[in-house]
C-alpha cells in the first residue's frame, strides 16, 4: 500500500523499488508474491478505504504501508493521518498479516511544529502497534539531485535500488523462507 513513490511514478514501473523487491525475493529463494496496491496521489485516507477489500481478496502474510507523503504535502491534519495509518495497521494485524511501516519526511516550509509532528508520527505508530519501521524511505536519495526526477520529489530509475536497500533490512527480518 503506497503512493507514487511505490507506484513507480515517472519511471518504467518494472524498474521501481517494489518490482525490484519482487526480483530480490525470488533471487533469494523467498516464495512471496508481490501485490503492488500503490496509487499515485494516494493519501492515508484513500489507503484506509481501499485496504479492507485488498486484505479480504489477497489475505497477505505481510503488508507494507508507505503512505502519508501526500497528506503532508497537502497540509492535512497530522492527527487525521495518524488515525488513518493506525486503522490500517490494526486492520492488517487483525487479518494476521505482519506490518512494515515506511516513514516519510516533508520539507521544512510547513513549519517546525507540523514537520516534527508529521515525522514523529511514524515512530509513534511503530512503537504503539509494535511494527517494524523504515524511518525515511528517501534517506539515501533525497539530497542527491542525480537520483531524483526533475520535480525533486520522486526518485529516478537510478535511485530505485537505493529505496529497496533502505527498506530491505527491516523487511528481511519479517520474511520466512
Amino acid at each position: 500500500m503506497g503512493d507514487s513513490l511505490s507506484a513507480g511514478y515517472g519511471i518504467n514501473v518494472t524498474n521501481g523499488w517494489v518490482a525490484l523487491l519482487g526480483k530480490r525475493l525470488s533471487a533469494e529463494g523467498y516464495g512471496y508474491q508481490i501485490i503492488n496496491a500503490s496509487v499515485s496521489g494516494e493519501t492515508s485516507r484513500g489507503g484506509k478505504v481501499r485496504l479492507p477489500a485488498l486484505l479480504k481478496n489477497h489475505q497477505p502474510d505481510l503488508v507494507i504501508i508507505e503512505l502519508g507523503a501526500n497528506d503532508g504535502l497537502r497540509g492535512l491534519p497530522v492527527a487525521q493521518m495518524r488515525n488513518n495509518l493506525a486503522d490500517m495497521i490494526v486492520a492488517a494485524q487483525a487479518s494476521k498479516a505482519k506490518v512494515l511501516l515506511i516513514g516519510m519526511q516533508i520539507p521544512p516550509n510547513y513549519g517546525t511544529q507540523y514537520t516534527s509532528a508529521f515525522t514523529n508520527t511514524f515512530q509513534e505508530l511503530a512503537t504503539t502497534y509494535r511494527v517494524k519501521l523504515v524511518p525515511f524511505l528517501l534517506e539515501k536519495v533525497a539530497l542527491d539531485a542525480t537520483l531524483m526526477q526533475g520535480d525533486n520529489l520522486h526518485p529516478n530509475e537510478r535511485g530505485q535500488p537505493l529505496l529497496l536497500d533502505t527498506v530491505w533490512p527491516q523487511l528481511k527480518s519479517l520474511l520466512k523462507h
